[in-house]
């Protein structure tokens, strides 16, 4: 059986005036929700925290580590 996946969260929880966290780039419902999401929702969660955070233009790539285009 394998882990479920871990939620994005950074310990920096503060919403802005769009409800999105400055910490992890979830929504106040994406981070309500978190625990009761199948695997699947989690990843589509993580899909946009990705765009939001490289909207934010704060997206470091990794090396190696292709990114998909929005």
């Amino acid at each position: 059986m394998s882990q479920r996946i871990k939620s994005p969260c950074v310990s920096i929880c503060a919403l802005d005036e769009q409800d999105i966290c400055v910490g992890c780039y979830r929504t106040g419902d994406e981070i309500a929700q978190w625990t009761r999401l199948t695997d699947a929702e989690r990843r589509q969660v993580l899909q946009r925290v990705a765009a939001r955070e490289r909207a934010a233009m704060n997206f470091i790539p990794v090396p190696g580590v292709p990114v998909k285009k929005p």
